[in-house]
């Protein structure tokens, strides 16, 4: 089975916005010291959109020799037509990936008829198994009674990923899906939900904030398991804080790109030309950011720390109170020798 903390894989670039291969491949030791539980490169925090279908290739290919083998990958192979997800799935299957992601067709509007039709098709001729990824945001849906025919008829569609944010959605393909193929692995790519998604059945989930604190989201799936449940709840709460810091970024996944440069990688820029404000407010979360990770006992990011001024003026809540502020100035003043 498909199971665990499955790390999305942020791609770092240079300053001429060519992928940064080496610190990619610095990334993935990392990553795979830290414990995580599986990669999977060419989903929507490695920005594979903004990527030609030789760097997706390429991406996979350095990720795989990185990792030798010592973890499961999953990887993407959302591309726009069936002959170019054949070629990636050959390339993928040859590397060695435990299977791809694919997402629902994109950019056109098809029935639910197609979308059925489309993954028979790709299930039929594919060499490595696959994990349909429900991501309603940006794909044709993957509704569920499509998703249980398939899991009934097509022996390489082993699982889905859903990322639908729809936690109803979640629970129902759990109820439904284990019924039918009880080794079918349904993960969740919602952050928010990981531990609520962990306790209903799911296998696990795609993370992005285990690309930047993997230590911590590692704990929870840990704590988890050993059914240690107060703790795991008070680490999902815990990270609520930087997941929403991170989602707060101008455009999708600057945030997390910004947190990973925190924790001491080149991330360069994004190729997605971002405004003058929005470049601006970018500088500002990132300094949010540090915050959180350095209360969280991330140290190296303590030096990048700049809370807003009123945040700072009350502790993170509440209004300025000034008056106070006045009189605490006005005391060290009266002091002697002030």
């Amino acid at each position: 089975m498909i199971q665990g903390i499955f790390t999305p894989n942020l791609i770092p670039f240079r300053a001429d916005g060519a992928i940064h291969e080496t610190e990619l491949r610095r990334m993935i030791h990392w990553l795979i010291d830290k414990g995580v539980g599986g990669l999977y490169p060419n989903g929507s925090t490695g920005e594979f959109i903004r990527l030609n279908f030789e760097e997706r290739k390429r991406v996979i290919r350095i990720i795989a020799e990185e990792n030798r083998g010592r973890v499961p990958i999953l990887a993407g192979a959302a591309e726009a037509n069936i002959n170019e997800i054949l070629e990636a799935a050959a390339l993928y299957a040859e590397l060695g990936c435990v299977a791809i992601s694919l997402t629902g067709p994109y950019y056109f509007k098809v029935s639910q008829e197609s979308v059925e039709e489309y993954f028979r098709e790709i299930a039929r001729r594919s060499p490595i198994d696959i994990l349909l990824y429900n991501i309603p945001q940006f794909a044709n849906e993957i509704s569920l009674p499509v998703v249980e025919r398939l899991a009934r008829d097509c022996p390489r569609i082993v699982g889905i990923k859903d990322s639908s944010r729809d936690f109803p959605r979640l629970v129902a393909t759990l109820h439904k899906l284990k019924a039918i193929r009880p080794e079918f692995t349904v993960l969740t790519g919602t952050e928010e939900i990981l531990l609520p998604s962990l306790l209903m059945g799911a296998d696990g989930g795609t993370i992005a904030t285990s690309g930047v604190v993997p230590e911590v989201v590692m704990k929870l799936y840990r704590e988890f398991k050993a059914g240690n449940l107060a703790e795991a709840k008070r680490i999902q709460f815990k990270l609520l804080d930087l997941i929403e810091a991170m989602f707060a970024g101008p455009i999708f996944p600057e945030g997390f790109r910004a947190a990973a440069s925190l924790r001491g990688f080149e991330m360069g820029h994004s190729r997605q030309p971002i405004s003058s404000k929005e470049k601006a407010d970018l500088s500002g979360l990132r300094g949010h950011i540090a915050c959180i990770l350095a209360e969280c006992g991330f140290g190296e990011a303590a030096g990048a720390c700049i809370r807003p001024l009123a945040a700072a003026a009350t502790g993170g809540h509440g209004r300025v109170d000034v008056d106070r502020i006045v009189r605490d100035v006005m005391a060290r003043v009266a002091r002697p020798g002030a």
